[in-house]
């Protein structure tokens, strides 16, 4: 019999304990994890041929990668709706601020599947990314595209999501498709003008004539030629779907036979070319008509609600079996696990502009910019490599801001050895910590409860408040460190039309830093920069003009959900290049974020600090009617444009 010393029992008690928190680290996960049995044998099927919890488990984390992203719980829940669509799944699914738990059944069985993140941020581009995957999944399913008019950028986008710069791949996307709808319809005009000569050309000559059978000669052998032609612009401009659907079906079929499957990102769209027809026949002027383009054709996307037609009819027949689970959540994959577009450094130096502009807007002065500048970008630099160790919010949020006050008070301190003047500017501080507000989780709460979702609206509009305490209180103790004492901004006193210009001016460049703070492309920056430019300058002016400044904020809003909208509209209907059809939460949020009243939430700590209740209270209220008033302009906007939002259904 063995005799274990002290030491080695020790030792080995070590080991067990170290071997059960790695066990319980490796189980303590957000969600179920994927390689479960009831997936797993499903996991080479096409999807719409899978078990149901295969189906499940894409359509809950779409929502969850939404979630992840920012957005509202209405928003979540129309995607996983329109991934379950084309699989004839309905979901039930209760959405809040960092969970979902969702319920789904095609008619046989039945899941319910509860996941949960750690934490919660704002990435445009995966909002944007998302609706791109959906109207893939969708069109591969055999259904019709649903956010985006031409799937084909769709389906190409979703072959190079390991290309750092979607937006452009997107952009050269939907340039390849214009060019060939202007050869198609280059196309079209010269056969009908061929078409119409002969035909004219025929009328006046007798049938008796031996020059109008040789002219008949060469009418149908001219139509031939045309044929073929049309015939080759189709196959052209069909070539990625067709191919798509032989390469899976070849993939299937290769799956059924027990064979490995292909890499999913190569298996789409070989480089092979499709079959071109080898022979074609005389046909009249009516059947030779060219068509019009492909492209031209497509029918907007339904609205939301048209969406839920499908919920205990029979399910339609596929032609092809679509995608594979693992095809699928290969997408998926490369979509949550792309990087950051833009580095800290870079992102610290959008932060700077964005809140520099911002104590522009506010009524600030050049040392005051510079000031704001300074510490905003010294404070959302470290903040983004705080983050990068999974630290905790609040704390973060804390130190930055922190950190943020000193740089700008300290900027400011040291341009004062040269200008005394500088020393005077004790508010600019306070436009240092702008780059914290949580305008995101503000403005989605307000649309959750104005769908009738108050859980999820509660929570947001808690976490927006928590990220402002923790903010406003980092700034109150600075400024009692370092005897500030914020009274204001002082005037410019400029000329009413360069006061205009200035504000359009910064208003642009402050919405495109904060969206560039928001992980948007740089052509969704510049989209909602052009937005929030008109909008936050009508508000200042209009304030300018006596109208109250919560009146001024809600009319903000709702012309930047309007002017969202007609720029969504527009491209759905091919007035704009489709690859510009940008989420409309991607283009409305980060517009009137620079409207959100910081200054005046600071200003109420501040003299809650120093117990001036009276002041403290003065300054909340008038926070309060702001932010009320912006999510509710945006909600208006919907209202007026959108159906599903209208009624109550």
């Amino acid at each position: 019999m063995e005799h274990v010393s002290e030491s080695q029992e020790t030792h080995h008690q070590e080991d067990h304990k170290e071997h059960g928190a790695i066990a319980v680290q490796h189980f303590h996960t957000h969600s179920i994890p994927l390689d479960m049995e009831d997936i797993e044998r499903d996991w080479d099927k096409p999807i719409a041929e899978a078990g149901i919890a295969a189906k499940a488990s894409v359509i809950v984390r779409v929502g969850l990668l939404d979630l992840s992203a920012g957005t509202g719980s209405f928003r979540v829940r129309e995607m996983m709706h329109r991934i379950a669509y084309p699989l004839g799944v309905h979901v039930r699914a209760d959405v809040n601020l960092t969970d979902i738990e969702a319920a789904c059944t095609d008619g046989k069985d039945r899941i319910t599947e509860v996941i949960d993140l750690p934490t919660t941020g704002v990435n445009t581009e995966r909002i944007w990314l998302l609706e791109h995957f959906a109207d893939w999944f969708s069109v591969n399913l055999g259904e019709e595209s649903m956010y985006h008019v031409q799937p084909e950028v769709s389906q190409g986008l979703m072959q190079h999501l390991d290309t750092k710069d979607a937006s452009q791949v997107s952009a050269n996307l939907s340039k390849q498709l214009r060019e060939e709808e202007k050869e198609g319809k280059a196309e079209t005009a010269g056969q009908d003008a061929v078409l119409d000569a002969l035909e004219a050309a025929s009328e006046h000559t007798d049938p008796g004539d031996p020059r109008a059978h040789q002219l008949h000669v060469h009418e149908t052998d001219w139509s031939q030629s045309a044929m073929t032609q049309s015939l080759a612009a189709r196959a052209a401009d069909e070539r990625a779907r067709q191919v798509a659907q032989s390469a899976e079906q070849s993939e299937f079929e290769r799956s059924q036979a027990g064979q490995p499957a292909p890499d999913a990102m190569e298996s789409d769209f070989p480089d092979a070319e499709p079959a071109r027809p080898a022979q074609s026949q005389p046909q009249t002027k009516e059947s030779a008509a060219p068509r019009k383009h492909k492209l031209a054709n497509h029918k907007p996307p339904k609205e939301y609600a048209e969406h839920f037609d499908h919920i205990g009819a029979v399910p339609k027949p596929k032609n092809a079996p679509g995608i594979t689970v693992r095809q699928a959540h290969e997408r998926l994959d490369m979509i949550e696990h792309r990087k950051p577009l833009y580095s800290p450094a870079f992102a610290g130096l959008a932060s700077a502009i964005a809140c520099a502009s911002f104590v522009f807007l506010l009524g600030g002065g050049p040392y005051d910019m510079i000031g704001a500048f300074v510490g905003a970008g010294l404070g959302h630099w470290l903040r983004r490599r705080l983050f990068k160790h999974h630290l905790n919010q609040f704390f973060v949020t804390f130190v930055c801001v922190a950190v943020a006050a000193l740089a700008c008070t300290g900027t400011l301190r040291l341009i004062g050895l040269f200008d005394p003047i500088a020393l005077q500017h004790d508010t600019a501080y306070i436009g240092a910590m702008l780059f914290v507000i949580p305008g995101f989780p503000l403005i989605t709460s307000g649309l959750d409860m104005a769908k009738i979702d108050f859980p999820s609206g509660i929570q947001r509009l808690a976490y927006f408040l928590c990220i402002v305490l923790m903010a406003t209180l980092a700034g109150w103790m600075v400024a009692a460190l370092v005897h500030l004492n914020p009274t204001g901004f002082e005037p410019l006193g400029l000329n009413v039309w360069a006061n205009g210009v200035l504000r359009f001016v910064f208003a642009f460049l402050g919405v495109w830093g904060f969206s560039i703070m928001f992980n948007s492309p740089q052509r969704m920056c510049l989209v909602a920069a052009v937005i929030g430019a008109i909008t936050d300058t009508l508000r200042l002016e209009i304030v300018d003009m006596g109208v109250p400044a919560e009146a001024g904020a809600f009319i903000g809003a709702l012309l930047a959900g309007l002017l969202a909208t007609a720029w969504r509209s527009s491209v759905r209907k091919g007035w704009l290049a489709p690859h510009l059809g940008y989420p409309r939460i991607c283009l409305t949020v980060p517009s009137i974020v620079i409207m959100v009243p910081g200054l005046y939430m600071y200003q109420a700590m501040f003299h809650l600090g120093s117990f001036d209740t009276q002041s403290a209270l003065d300054w909340a209220f008038r926070a309060f009617m702001v932010i009320i008033c912006l999510p509710i302009g945006l909600a208006m906007a919907r209202v007026i444009t959108d159906k599903s939002w209208r009624y109550d259904i």
